[in-house]
């Protein structure tokens, strides 16, 4: 019988800072738990763009949103707004800011 495991993001594995982001990450047993805070102002191309070097954000992101308003766009111009209670895929290759004077915080699980 498989154990139970838990962790807690108040004691992450890692911590990565950003202009404008927090994001706290869990790891159990192959599965990635990162616990994204976005203040308001804060936009991928502006934030993180400068750290990553890529001209978009190549991760895939399956998000639960928390709080706050999340627009996103691909690089082939389809626009989605996330807001609470929403779950989404957001696919390599996308911009994305925080929309309005909430921060966002969001839920972003990885498998692999």
């Amino acid at each position: 019988m498989a154990n139970i495991q838990k962790k807690s993001t108040n004691m992450p594995d890692e911590t990565k800072e950003f202009p404008n982001a927090l994001i706290k990450t869990a790891k159990l047993d192959g599965i990635t738990f990162n616990l994204a805070t976005y203040q308001p102002g804060w936009k991928w191309s502006e934030d993180i763009k400068p750290t990553v070097k890529t001209e978009s954000c190549q991760m895939k992101h399956t998000a639960y949103v928390i709080s706050g308003r999340l627009h996103t766009k691909t690089d082939d111009g389809q626009e989605q707004d996330l807001g609470p209670g929403d779950v989404g895929i957001i696919p390599p290759g996308h911009d994305g800011w925080v929309v309005g004077d909430e921060p966002v915080q969001l839920l972003d699980i990885t498998i692999g």
